[in-house]
């Protein structure tokens, strides 16, 4: 589709003139006399270039310009005028214009000038577009669930998140704090500027203060060139404290000070800088025992605590288990060039029912493996790691012979899918007859 230009002049003879030219050059032009006329025209159709006179009847090019900002801001806006001046042009560039042309026009660089803003328009609209997408997919993957444990979540972070409070975000390893901290940024006036996460709990302690605040050239020994450190390379945005719990105890003071201040001082350098950034932490410990043990100051605790969201474990949300499955097929079907469509029911029964130590974490690398390994269209039992199906629950009846029956089907299954429906194998892991595996089996009703 070619690009639309509307050209306002009141001199006909230029209009038709630069509408010929340009169309010509593959633009489809629309041309009027009068400003009113041009302001209906946009309102009315899209137009990706105004070519505006800068004095016309009715409306004059700055107010046409003025005007076209707000009800089209993605039309790029050239204004021509008779007596340029630098007044002109910076009033035109104020407003809004990108370029400016004066007359008599030289209708070569015109379409030159034409051709460059409409290059500039279209990648300023791919990347507004690029961004979009990424944000949308970003949003869209980042926190799997529709439980009502992480429905709450959601509530939480969509109230937090356009506040400036530092918030503290705890939970058990791997249910995901970096990925709520990363919502909170994204979904926050700051989502545009950085977001630096730091592991705490990898910093060597003589590296720590360095990390934090940077240094200057000369400093120690070493210090070749100054450093920033991360408070300002995240300075405008957000810095993601996680495993804080792991700061020392010395640094602590420092960082208190920097919350408190809103300024750091880099190792070496005889002042402080300002800094404007928001904070937000993540722990696995309980931070009020380690305050007593004497391992964590109360001061920082609660200047870090200002909000405290609480991540559930996987065991409380296991309604979000399938959610989370097909959400990692799809991300490693991609990644590792596969076309698994899914689990199959068995085995969707052993996932859910699963203690998941390793919380959201372990069940991504579970099913990364099971993706890799799978040979059919669905995961089976035998594309999970053996501990996954040999620990799973069973739901245990009252009555003594039910409960044993349930084991008995579920462990014999659990050996049959291990060793691909080897009986041998599995009478011989079992200890039993080839004859009794059979019987078993019929009796159990194990359909294979």
């Amino acid at each position: 589709m070619s690009s639309r230009v509307l050209i306002a002049d009141s001199d006909r003879d230029i209009r038709e003139s630069l509408g010929s030219v340009l169309s010509e050059n593959g633009f489809t032009c629309i041309c009027t006399s009068d400003g009113e006329e041009a302001l209906k025209k946009v309102k009315e159709d899209n137009f990706d270039l105004l070519i505006v006179d800068i004095k016309l009847p009715k409306w004059d090019g700055i107010q046409i310009l003025d005007k076209v900002c707000k009800i089209s801001p993605r039309t790029m806006t050239m204004i021509v005028t008779a007596s340029a001046t630098i007044e002109t042009a910076i009033e035109a560039l104020r407003k809004g214009a990108v370029d400016y042309l004066t007359k008599p026009l030289d209708y070569n660089d015109v379409v030159l000038r034409v051709k460059k803003m409409r290059k500039m328009q279209q990648i300023l609209l791919e990347n507004q577009y690029l961004k979009q997408e990424i944000h949308s997919k970003y949003n869209q993957n980042l926190i799997i669930g529709e439980s009502s444990a992480i429905k709450n979540i959601y509530r939480l972070i969509e109230k937090v998140a356009h506040s400036s409070s530092n918030i503290l975000i705890t939970g058990k390893s791997g249910t995901g704090k970096e990925l709520v901290a990363r919502a909170i940024h994204q979904n926050s006036p700051r989502a545009e500027a950085p977001f630096v996460p730091i592991n705490c709990g990898a910093i060597p302690e003589n590296l720590f203060e360095s990390e934090l605040f940077g240094f200057k050239k000369g400093a120690f020994t070493g210090a070749m060139m100054d450093k920033d450190g991360v408070f300002r390379a995240a300075n405008g945005g957000t810095l993601f404290l996680d495993e804080v719990g792991e700061i020392p105890i010395h640094i602590q003071v420092k960082l208190l000070r920097a919350i408190e201040e809103k300024e750091i001082k880099p190792i070496g350098s005889p002042s402080s800088l300002k800094v404007d950034v928001r904070i937000l932490s993540a722990t696995n410990k309980d931070l009020l025992k380690e305050i007593e043990e004497g391992n964590f100051r109360e001061d920082l605790y609660y200047r870090l605590n200002i909000i405290d969201i609480h991540l559930p474990s996987l065991s409380e949300r296991r309604d979000d288990i399938p959610l989370l499955v097909n959400h990692f097929i799809n991300k490693y079907n991609n990644e590792l060039k596969r076309k698994v469509l899914g689990v199959d029911n068995e085995t969707m029964k052993v996932l859910m029912n699963y203690k998941w130590k390793g919380e959201v974490r372990e069940l991504e690398n579970v099913i990364e493996r099971a993706v890799l390994l799978c040979e059919g269209e669905y995961v089976t039992l035998k594309d999970l790691p053996p501990h996954a199906y040999t620990g799973v629950s069973i739901e245990y009846a009252d009555d003594l012979k039910t409960s044993v029956r349930n084991f008995e089907r579920q462990h014999i299954l659990s050996i049959l899918k291990r060793v691909d429906n080897d009986k041998n194998k599995c009478a011989e892991i079992l200890g039993i007859g080839l004859s009794s595996l059979y019987r078993k089996i019929d009796e159990l009703e194990i359909k294979l």
